[in-house]
């Protein structure tokens, strides 16, 4: 099971974060783009598990649809538009049907064509999990924030709290891999010591960096964690067991 959800996982990332234009993000309302990207959809799933016959990708890439059109027709219903707790739910009933499909066909990736490749999951939950760390993270935080950051002046590099988003949420990925989750103390207080002058000469900057950061840094955590339990899974050991087990 734990094999297949890893492949499928990057399946749905890959999807989602790398071959989603913002062309195509920006479109979404119109049915053939919908289409379209349900398509690449299944096009990474069949491509990453190995198999063309295999109906349960069919259906996760009808779910996947289904997912969206909820998610663009709540975005379109609303004043607000696409916010962070509709990010959020689109998100986790994508992450819900990849659960279901590996649980309901756990032998997916056995019956494909690369089953003769043991450390294929592996590299596939190692991609999955960084870029669904920094990519989909920003935009995450990105959702969380633009309520706070509506009309405040540009004061720093263009970009710049994005490229740091990113870095930190990747060093915070890579601190888990390592099996050194303590480290990310002193990424806070790194963080901290440089923001400290801009932040103690206005305290609505100050409350904003706090929120993105801790925003950051939730979401990297929870992706960390979860990677890590879908690696102790595919071992044998504890799911929620941080250091994991020697195999």
């Amino acid at each position: 099971m734990f094999d297949t959800l890893a492949v499928l996982l990057l399946a749905h990332v890959l999807a989602d974060y790398v071959f989603q234009s913002g062309a195509m993000v920006a479109r979404k309302h119109h049915p053939r783009v919908l289409l379209g990207h349900a398509l690449i959809v299944w096009l990474c799933a069949v491509a990453l598990i190995g198999t063309l016959d295999a109906w349960q990708l069919a259906a996760l890439a009808g779910a996947h649809l289904a997912i969206d059109v909820i998610k663009v027709y709540a975005a379109t219903h609303r004043q607000a538009g696409e916010t962070a707790g509709l990010y959020l739910a689109d998100q986790l009933a994508h992450l819900v049907t990849l659960a279901a499909v590996a649980g309901f066909a756990p032998d997916l990736f056995a019956s494909g064509v690369w089953a003769d490749l043991p450390w294929m999951p592996r590299a596939c939950l190692l991609l999955a999990g960084a870029i669904y760390t920094t990519r989909a993270g920003g935009f995450a935080v990105g959702q969380l924030m633009a309520p706070f950051g509506a009309g405040r002046p540009e004061a720093s590099l263009p970009r710049g709290g994005v490229m740091i988003g990113l870095l930190e949420r990747g060093l915070i990925y890579l601190m888990f891999l390592a099996g050194h989750p303590a480290g990310i103390g002193f990424l806070i207080a790194a963080k901290s010591i440089l923001r400290f002058e801009s932040g103690s000469k206005d305290s609505a900057t100050a409350e904003y960096v706090i929120i993105g950061t801790l925003a950051s840094f939730g979401w990297a955590i929870a992706v960390s964690l979860g990677i890590w339990a879908i690696h102790n899974g595919m071992i044998g050991a504890p799911l929620l067991e941080i250091m994991g087990t020697s195999d």
